[in-house]
């Protein structure tokens, strides 16, 4: 019986306007849906990221774009790797040789999980003890307030240095809490340019973790000049017990085959969507056990701590570029906290786990968990990509 099921592309895909990828025989061709019509985009410039880098990228699909012939939902269904047919499209991630970077310790709620992970060194059966000792402090004196009360707090404000020194003094602060209230977001570097995986694709895990989870996600899409141009949705899957033990093993962690997914189209930003409907939407998590196992959490992008502009403003300007543009990884609204074995030790992936990921106007990402041994192995990078493009005799830009 098929395992992926449930991916979506967004509910009123017909009236947007699109950015994907799509694997056929030749090789992956950049493709633009305009008001449901499919348009080839490889032709004029090759890659995702050259189209998206043009000054006007919506207008070069009517200037540049090849009308093609594409039955977009039957692509994305052909996407699941537990039936797909390899002689018919099927959707990549949306990207290519753009920058995969994702902020870290941006929502409360996930923010006050990776103090947790740090205090109990990524053993997560003392993590429950950790959990309720934190409430304590923040319900303590008012000193530091509530989970609720920091959502307020603005990162790098007079009253989050206040709040730093009242948990200083106490013994609580914390890389993680530095990052999440401080002036410096965290930004890190997810997986190389073309490391990640698309929709209906396995998702690994290193089998070295024991607690570990999916972060949904959403992302933006950000071209060389640092505007945004639209946003999708991801998985920055993650080892709790290895980030826990350091933040110097994060790119462990992290950085893992198979262990970052996108998709499944990139929506661009027009008169009918933008960046404010990203921060009004709710992201809802779903996985499913091959052991029976289900959760279901809902988080909303606007719970955020941080200025979405703010955000890609510290990615990308004066003092750091991405000349072929980048994605960056908002931060999960939260961590899944459902016991799955011993009462207290919460949530850990188990190989068969069936992860969707969805808001409806982004559509529905949806992986399924497996060893990142038992994944493919990454095998088409940049390099594979410029001399496909060559042997096809398309731009290399």
């Amino acid at each position: 019986m098929p395992r992926i099921e449930g991916m979506a592309l967004p509910e009123d895909w017909r009236d947007g306007c699109l950015a994907a990828r799509v694997m056929t025989p030749e090789g992956p061709s950049a493709v633009a849906v305009l008001r449901g019509a499919a348009f080839d985009m490889t032709p004029g410039f090759g890659t995702v990221s050259a189209w998206l880098n043009e000054p006007d990228p919506i207008g070069a699909i009517r200037t540049r774009g090849v009308p093609m012939p594409l039955d977009l939902p039957a692509v994305l269904a052909n996407s699941a790797h537990d039936r797909r047919d390899p002689h018919r499209p099927w959707l990549l991630p949306p990207i290519d040789l753009q920058a995969v970077k994702a902020c870290g310790v941006t929502y409360v709620r996930s923010m006050l999980e990776r103090v947790i992970e740090e205090r109990c060194h990524g053993d997560a059966s003392q993590a429950e003890a950790v959990r309720a000792e934190l409430r304590g402090v923040l319900a303590g004196d008012g000193t530091a307030g509530s989970a609720r009360d920091l959502a307020a707090v603005k990162p790098g404000s007079t009253e989050a240095m206040r709040l730093k020194a009242a948990l200083v003094e106490r013994g609580w602060w914390s890389q993680y809490l530095e990052v999440g209230i401080g002036p410096d977001a965290e930004i890190f570097t997810k997986c190389q340019p073309m490391a990640a995986v698309g929709p209906g694709a396995l998702v690994g895990v290193h089998p070295v973790s024991h607690w570990s989870n999916p972060e949904p996600e959403a992302v933006l899409a950000v071209n060389a000049r640092g505007a945004i141009l639209g946003a999708t949705l991801g998985n920055d899957v993650n080892l709790r017990d290895i980030e826990g033990r350091s933040a110097l093993l994060l790119g462990r962690a992290k950085d893992n085959n198979a262990s970052c997914a996108i998709g499944p189209v990139l929506r661009l930003f027009d008169a009918g969507f933008s960046l404010e409907d990203v921060h009004a939407a709710e992201v809802t998590l779903t996985i499913e056990g091959a052991d029976g196992f289900r959760l279901e959490e809902q988080g909303a992008v606007g719970a955020i701590s941080r200025e979405l502009r703010d955000l890609v403003g510290q990615l990308i300007g004066p003092h750091h570029q991405y000349p072929d543009g980048a994605v960056l990884f908002l931060g999960t609204p939260f961590s899944p906290g459902k016991d799955r074995g011993a009462p207290g030790q919460g949530f850990t992936h188990k190989p068969g786990d069936l992860v969707r990921i969805a808001t409806p106007r982004l559509g529905a990402l949806v992986n399924e968990v497996a060893r990142t041994d038992a994944c493919p192995p990454w095998g088409f990078g940049t390099g594979a990509l410029l001399a496909n493009l060559a042997q096809r005799g398309l731009p290399r830009r």
